[in-house]
């Protein structure tokens, strides 16, 4: 730590110049894939290699190269200065990087899992989250916490929860949630260029999935905007409103709707907070009916929020209730066949499209 502050000390006006593009480059346009996996690596390698002050430290981040393997490489390029293994205590290396942001570096602390983040609330909440306003402004806490989010496979409810909702309800923090390699790329520059503390939740189970990626994206300029939500498939009859692992699932639910003369719009929310009211808007406004669809507790809920923007703002354009898919209020079981009932499924989506859409029997007909 005391070399980070030593480098920054003598060279902060000093950028190193961005690298070339990894060997993706040298692929054909058809072929141009990228993992969400890669994705994040090569985001956290261009920006470290461009600015200095960028650091990332977390649970063997360094030597092992990242328990999913997102730091790759960064220790052999940057040295034990810039890539720090942390003992296993959130509390004190969450803290140790919201007083290095303080200072003016760009701590990027690591996760294991956002279940772990709850042993460090109190610095990304009462710290990171509250100094800019109650210093009227003149201390900014450029930080990004990220790590996987939500359930996995088998790994119990002590691991399992989604905390999009718990953070994205605090002011002062921006909370971003990926699904795509463009967007994890993108949403991850964006997120440790900005002078605010972000929250950036993945998931564990699109690491290793492939998505193309265009020249664009590719290029280490390449940045998404915060705020900004990206609509995946266009639709006129109902809107699907998403983010991480589901909105994978809202596309293969629009597929089959599509099959059957529904015409789905698929909105990947991207970012938590702020949420992109006006184009979820403007999308109901144009379809008349909504569903939301989110892996976490539905009370108090990312879906519930929505709903509530959506029937302030555009309640007399619906022609349906809306309604929103999320996991069981419970625990998360352990056993494989309970798992599946707790999380949304693409069948799920289906149906509540189909009721929207007056194409099958209410849920309150069916009871």
């Amino acid at each position: 730590m005391l070399g980070i502050v030593r480098q920054k000390i003598l060279g902060q006006s000093l950028l190193k110049i961005r690298p070339a593009i990894s060997v993706l480059r040298s692929y054909s346009s058809a072929s141009k894939q990228m993992t969400v996996r890669e994705a994040l690596n090569s985001a956290l390698d261009e920006e470290m290699s461009a600015d200095s002050k960028v650091f990332l430290m977390g649970e063997e981040v360094g030597e092992y190269q990242g328990a999913y393997k997102i730091s790759k490489g960064l220790l052999e390029k940057y040295g034990p200065e810039r890539v720090l293994d942390t003992p296993i205590t959130e509390a004190g290396f969450a803290g140790i990087g919201v007083g290095a942001a303080y200072y003016g570096l760009k701590p990027v602390v690591e996760f294991m899992t956002f279940n772990f983040s709850m042993q460090a609330i109190d610095h990304i909440i009462n710290s990171a989250a509250k100094s800019n306003y109650m210093s009227a402004g003149q201390m900014s806490v450029p930080i990004v916490f990220r790590g996987p989010n939500g359930a996995a496979a088998g790994v119990g409810a002590q691991h399992s929860q989604c905390y999009a909702s718990w953070f994205a309800s605090c002011p002062g923090l921006k909370v971003l949630s990926p699904y795509s390699s463009e967007d994890a790329r993108g949403l991850l520059k964006a997120a440790i260029r900005d002078p605010d503390p972000v929250v950036f939740l993945e998931n564990e189970l699109l690491y290793g999935e492939s998505f193309p990626v265009s020249d664009e994206v590719l290029d280490s300029s390449f940045c998404l905007p915060i705020g900004k939500a990206k609509i995946e498939r266009k639709g006129m009859d109902v809107t699907i409103t998403a983010f991480s692992k589901m909105v994978g699932y809202a596309l293969k639910a629009a597929e089959i709707l599509e099959k059957e003369g529904i015409d789905a719009e698929v909105i990947n929310l991207r970012s938590i907070r702020p949420l992109d009211r006006s184009t979820i808007n403007a999308s109901v406004r144009k379809t008349n009916r909504l569903i939301t669809v989110e892996e976490g507790f539905p009370q108090h809920g990312v879906g519930a929020e929505i709903c509530a923007s959506v029937v302030e703002e555009s309640f007399a354009y619906l022609d349906a209730p809306v309604e929103r898919i999320a996991g069981a209020d419970v625990p998360m079981p352990y056993a494989a066949n309970l798992e599946r009932m707790a999380v949304p499924q693409v069948e799920d989506i289906v149906r509540a499209a189909k009721r929207a859409c007056y194409r099958a029997v209410p849920l309150a007909a069916a009871a």
